[in-house]
């Protein structure tokens, strides 16, 4: 990236830490706190016996045979195939088949995944002195699946068409916020023939250029997410365009049915010589979708089954057949991630708009049951804040501890008493319905809370519309009265800003597609708008730990644990490691044994 010799602005001293970052690869965990737990990158040669994190911080079964069939299954839908409306970090893992950004986080175990590396670019972003305009030349000769060239145009058409929150609901928001978009402007096809350069330009098919309302130089991390990948106009079907996604990647859509499954195939016109990321080592990839989450473990077990896709780990049920079994505890992987499982308590339901009625659910909680529904050692650490230990700004805020972490009675008591409950209350708590934890940490919140006299009624809801038309829907919140909502966030790339601003910034809330849905503060608004102007990382890191404490202390969020998920190995896989960037296995990079 281009910066001044002397830079002259608090903004432009931000640009030249968070650049520098970037160029160099994000920032490594310590061991035993990020992803992974080991920061080697050697390799665990196939043939010998297996032992438990073989994929953790180094490659399992290192082979670059190509060939084969890798089998996936998914304990619901996607949220949405199509890369401008998805946001599950499974998704964006494996859109990396079929699609291909302006970069790409680097297909490698442990802390080197968290390096960015040019994909459809031909480097990292060329930054103005002022972090303001952002240019990528893309690389010559990347074909889509039918044959024509990738051009400018067809990622900067890619960008405009997920600006539409309500077609695509899904998604990040970054672009929609940071892009200096025209007054008025409404997205591809509501403002259809309108000028947008002041927000993206393609002087040339070679060359697309961004332009920010203000500085911003954390800028290539979202260069890497799918938003970016581009979609020809004249494919271009709107909410059906994910059930055949125009493909650029090395593999391509054989068939799709939505609700069942869909199967990948070589891409002939994906050619390997622009594209040095991606190994594609099986010849087809088999994904089932909306498979029982007890039978995806089993048939993990089996042989049956190679990877469960939405990298949550073993079920609470298979834990007792996997662990004590030396043989399938083996095949295991269990990295500490950049995530947090909590809890929002949602303000716009009443009584839960007073304060203290929130306090007095964080003071009934059980956290040792909470920590026991995710999955007890396995499944996370003990969590008293938001941001996760890896990340700047993390400290320990236990505003509602209790002895052996079993919740207070007396003090949620004095605290109803105080919002003027002191019977307690009833309202409803949300949850993913294939989400077997989720489900055991609400029946957890469910009989801590009793206790008080606070009534919560179970709301399981399908997973690949959560956000979308339930949790995430502000008027079906309100109208159904769900006051709490079990939620969990991982960082879309190593820093504080990629972890907090998603869920903490009201001023992102829409009608319908929301992962904050719980935290409305001004002044937790105001201060995200310092720390991007903050070139000092100490600050930062300090006012993001000051917004910690103001959300936990305020009751709209519940921490419960930092995440952990025991993954399994399934039978015949080969180049299987875990990327701190994609915490969980890297799709990118599987082989299958012949």
């Amino acid at each position: 990236m281009r910066r001044k010799s002397a830079l002259t602005t608090a903004a432009a001293g931000l640009t030249l830490a968070m650049a520098l970052a970037a160029c160099a690869g994000a920032p490594t965990q310590t061991p035993g706190q990020g992803q992974s737990a080991t920061a080697s990158t050697g390799a665990t040669a196939g043939g010998g016996a297996e032992t438990a994190d073989a994929a953790v911080g180094k490659i399992y079964n290192p082979s670059d045979k190509k060939g084969g069939t890798l089998k996936m299954a998914n304990t619901a839908d996607w949220d949405s195939l199509d890369p401008g409306n998805t946001y599950y970090g499974y998704a964006l893992n494996f859109a990396r088949l079929y699609g291909r950004a302006l970069l790409m986080f680097k297909s490698a175990p442990g802390p080197d995944g968290n390096t960015l590396v040019p994909d459809l670019a031909e480097s990292v972003g060329k930054a103005s002195d002022d972090a303001k305009t952002w240019t990528y030349k893309l690389r010559k000769g990347v074909k889509f699946e039918d044959g024509t060239e990738v051009t400018s145009k067809d990622i900067a058409y890619a960008v405009t068409r997920q600006f539409d929150k309500e077609i695509h609901p899904n998604g990040p928001t970054y672009l929609n916020a940071l892009l200096d978009w025209p007054k008025g402007y409404k997205g591809a096809y509501k403002s259809k023939d309108a000028d947008f350069s002041s927000a993206v330009e393609t002087p040339d098919d070679q060359t697309i250029i961004f332009h920010l309302k203000e500085p911003f130089g954390l800028f290539d991390y979202i260069m890497q997410m799918p938003v970016t990948m581009p979609v020809p106009k004249d494919k271009d079907t709107g909410t059906k365009y994910q059930e055949h996604v125009i493909s650029t990647g090395p593999y391509k859509f054989e068939k799709n049915e939505i609700g069942k499954g869909f199967t990948l195939v070589r891409n002939d016109q994906w050619d390997p010589a622009t594209d040095p990321n991606r190994p594609a080592l099986p010849d087809r990839i088999e994904v089932q979708t909306g498979v029982n989450a007890d039978d995806v473990d089993n048939r993990l077990i089996s042989g049956d089954l190679q990877i469960a896709v939405d990298g949550l780990g073993i079920g609470n049920a298979a834990l007792p057949k996997v662990l004590p079994d030396p043989a399938l505890k083996a095949r295991t992987d269990n990295p500490v991630q950049q995530r947090t499982w909590y809890t929002s308590i949602i303000p716009d339901v009443a009584p839960l708009d007073n304060v203290d009625c929130r306090r007095a659910i964080a003071f009934a909680a059980d956290r040792n049951s909470l920590y026991r529904a995710y999955g007890g050692e396995t499944g996370g650490i003990m969590a008293s804040s938001m941001i996760p230990p890896s990340l700047a700004g993390h400290k320990q805020i236990d505003l509602y501890k209790s002895e052996g972490d079993k919740g207070d009675v007396e003090k949620a008591k004095a605290a109803l008493a105080k919002c003027g409950q002191p019977n307690g209350f009833e309202t409803s708590i949300s949850y993913r319905t294939e989400r077997t934890k989720e489900k055991a940490a609400a029946e957890s919140l469910q009989q801590s809370l009793a206790r008080v006299g606070i009534k919560l009624t179970l709301k399981p809801f399908p997973q690949d519309d959560y956000f979308a038309l339930y949790a995430g829907k502000p008027s079906y919140v309100k109208e159904n009265k769900i006051g709490l909502a079990i939620n969990g966030w991982g960082s879309d790339y190593p820093d504080t800003y990629g972890f907090m601003q998603a869920i903490m910034d009201s001023r992102d809330i829409r009608d319908a597609g929301n992962y904050n849905l719980s935290v409305k503060i001004p002044e937790v608004d105001k201060m995200i708008d310092q720390i991007k102007a903050e070139p000092d990382a100490a600050k930062r890191a300090d006012m993001w730990s000051q917004i910690d404490h103001m959300v936990i202390d305020q009751a709209v969020v519940m921490p419960s644990v930092y995440g952990k998920a025991l993954y399994m190995r399934g039978k015949g896989l080969t180049n299987v490691f875990i990327s701190d960037s994609q915490q969980m296995y890297d799709y990118v990079g599987l082989g299958v044994q012949q």
